[in-house]
């Protein structure tokens, strides 16, 4: 193919390309092609212009800015590297995509941003992150992983502080982190390929938008140090998150205490203004928190410790509080991750032994009790049930490790109604 530089035509033929004739930059307008077994560099900014197209499937040194308006790709079946390797901050810019199989970054000119990313870069095989951070929180820009693509290398010192996308059906850590602190999340593997996730870390104290002091009961103490944004932007699969921790750094020493198996990942409920407990399965050889139930609803996460003697087996957890003034505060009998475990029932009675409300598959289609009477004898229905302590019974199935459990918990639930 043919390079046009400046209005120049050169042969790409293995040769190193340098600022033409003293300018500060390097502009591609037409055509350039490195070539397998070649390699390109430019000590200059690189612009590739509308008009341009550059398809690395060699090496590319870029060792200042890189701006592209056109076409950046690779040839599908080749394996090109793009270093990104500077002595003075980076600009990745331009109101295009750019497409890369291999990228290396490599910048220890700062310890905050080295790359300040404010376009949209995909990976379509591999990151290195050697050294410095890649920003793109506070530029707009995102960097993209595609089907089966990955990362090495990640540590405080180089990761991306901004919002990083997966594509694809493979498990993914993302590689993210805030104010100069690595900490990743992981999802499982979404069930279809044009599954997207989109994740986001903030070293911050998540109160002043999600208030810590909503939360259900059985959660004992947030983490007000740090929190994720996770979302599914595309698709409908269920995955396991998995969150990490430093104490000491971004993580209060009193989240990370004895008993590890208190450690909880909890997500902000935007219907219910709460915090609610989504479970933990705890590695502390990883430092790190997975949910053990698939997710169904995404949004903001952090970690926290939960009152173990209240869960049952599946991770529910039943609130035997109920006010039901619209407030959306335990505005039901809420019985946590009950539509997850098999054949389950509920029943409710009075304190003389009326049933008032009898279901099966609770909370699945409406069919939850909410203070109104649903039993087959003398209370009206049309009425709300009286404030007053109610006695409750729920059955469920539980799989132990390959056995079928019948879980019975039969306790007090208290209405208030006036």
């Amino acid at each position: 193919m043919k390079t046009k530089l400046l209005f120049n035509t050169i042969a790409l033929i293995g040769l190193c390309l340098l600022p033409f004739l003293g300018q500060s930059q390097t502009v591609n307008t037409g055509e350039l092609y490195v070539t397998p077994n070649t390699q390109f560099s430019t000590v200059g900014e690189f612009q590739n212009l509308a008009s341009g197209t550059f398809i690395n499937d060699g090496e590319a040194f870029i060792y200042n800015h890189f701006s592209n308006e056109g076409t950046v790709d690779f040839t599908d079946g080749e394996e090109g590297l793009t270093r990104f390797q500077g002595t003075a901050v980076q600009q990745l810019s331009g109101g295009n995509i750019s497409y890369f199989y291999d990228v290396l970054f490599d910048n220890t000119s700062s310890t905050t941003a080295s790359f300040e990313l404010s376009s949209e870069v995909s990976i379509g095989n591999e990151v290195n992150f050697r050294e410095g951070i890649v920003k793109n929180d506070d530029f707009g820009g995102l960097m993209i992983f595609e089907n089966n693509a990955d990362h090495t290398g990640t540590y405080d010192g180089s990761h991306v502080d901004g919002q990083v996308q997966k594509d694809g059906d493979d498990t993914f850590q993302f590689p993210i982190g805030d104010g100069g602190f690595f900490r990743y999340a992981t999802i499982s593997a979404p069930d279809n390929t044009d599954d997207v996730f989109t994740a986001k870390y903030f070293f911050e104290n998540p109160d002043t938008n999600y208030p810590l002091s909503n939360r259900t009961g059985v959660i004992e103490l947030i983490d007000d140090q740090e929190y994720w944004i996770v979302t599914r932007d595309s698709g409908n699969s269920t995955v396991l998150l998995t969150l990490s921790w430093e104490e000491g750094t971004t993580t209060p020493q009193e989240i990370v205490n004895n008993p590890l198996t208190s450690i909880h990942i909890v997500r902000w409920d935007e219907t219910l203004q709460l915090w609610v407990d989504e479970g933990g399965a705890v590695n502390p050889a990883n430092k790190t928190v997975t949910t053990p139930l698939r997710l169904d609803d995404y949004g903001v996460f952090t970690l926290a410790r939960v009152n173990e003697s209240i869960i049952l087996p599946g991770d529910v957890i039943i609130y035997n509080g109920v006010t039901p003034n619209g407030d959306g505060k335990n505005d039901y009998f809420i019985i946590e991750n009950i539509q997850n475990l098999a054949n389950n029932h509920v029943q409710i009675f009075n304190r003389w032994g009326v049933e008032v409300f009898e279901t099966s598959d609770y909370d699945t289609n409406g069919n939850v009790f909410d203070g109104y009477s649903e039993g087959r004898l003398t209370i009206n229905q049309s009425n709300r049930l009286p404030t007053g302590t109610y006695y409750y019974i729920l059955t469920y199935d539980y799989d132990n490790n390959g056995t079928t459990e019948r879980i019975k918990k039969a306790g007090y639930l208290y209405l208030t109604t006036e």
